[in-house]
C-alpha cells in the first residue's frame, strides 16, 4: 500500500501539478508528444505504456497480492537490504526529478516542443548531467525493481532504457537545431548522464 501512494504522489508531483503549474504561468501546455507514428510521437506511446504498466504492476502488489505471482517475482531478490536500497533510490529519484524540473522552471516539457521557445538550460544538476530528469526516472525504475523484483518490474527497466535513450537522441538533435554552437559547447562540458 504504501508503494502505491508513493507512486501517485510521485506521478502528482512531477507530472500532474508540473504540467497544471507551468500552464498556469505560461499557457503553454508542457505535454508535447505528438501523435503521429514518427519516432517521437511513438516515443510517447511507449512512455505511457510503461507508466500505465508500472501502475498495474504497483496495484496488484498493494491490493491484490495473491495474484503477484503472476508476475513471476524473483524470490532470490527479496532482502531487507536490497528494499532498503530501492526505497532509497525511490526517494532520491524524486528529489532528483523535483530539482531538476525547477531548475528548468518555464522551459520544462515532455516530450519537444517545436512550437513555443525556450531558454537552454545549464545551471542547478545541468551542470552536472544533461539530463537529469531521465537519470531520475532511471533511478526510479531500478528502486522499483528493488522493492518488487520480478519479471514485468524488470521489462520496466528495459523498455524504459530503450525509451529515454530514444528520447535523449531525439531531443540532443533538436537542441542543436535549436541553440547551435551553444548547445555544442554544452555538450562538450557536461556528459549525457553523469
Amino acid at each position: 500500500m504504501i508503494l502505491f501512494i508513493y507512486l501517485l504522489i510521485y506521478f502528482l508531483l512531477v507530472f500532474v501539478i508540473r504540467s497544471v503549474s507551468l500552464f498556469i504561468k505560461t499557457r503553454v501546455n508542457p505535454l508535447t508528444f505528438n501523435k503521429t507514428d514518427d519516432a517521437h510521437g511513438y516515443n510517447g506511446k511507449v512512455f505511457t505504456l510503461i507508466s500505465f504498466l508500472e501502475l498495474i504492476i504497483v496495484s496488484i502488489y498493494a491490493f491484490k497480492f495473491d495474484w503477484y505471482k503472476y508476475l513471476l517475482p524473483f524470490w532470490y531478490l527479496e532482502s531487507v537490504a536490497l528494499l532498503k536500497i530501492g526505497w532509497g533510490f525511490l526517494i532520491l529519484s524524486l528529489i532528483v526529478v523535483w530539482i531538476a524540473q525547477s531548475n528548468m522552471a518555464n522551459s520544462w516539457r515532455i516530450g519537444i516542443d517545436e512550437k513555443n521557445k525556450t531558454s537552454l538550460v545549464t545551471k542547478g544538476l545541468f551542470s552536472i548531467s544533461r539530463n537529469p530528469i531521465f537519470l531520475g526516472i532511471m533511478i526510479a525504475n531500478i528502486g522499483l525493481f528493488l522493492v518488487i523484483p520480478n519479471a514485468f518490474t524488470l521489462v520496466i527497466i528495459a523498455l524504459s532504457t530503450t525509451s529515454i535513450n530514444t528520447q535523449i537522441r531525439l531531443e540532443e538533435a533538436f537542441l542543436k537545431q535549436e541553440f547551435g554552437n551553444d548547445y555544442l559547447e554544452y555538450a562538450k562540458k557536461v556528459r549525457r548522464w553523469i
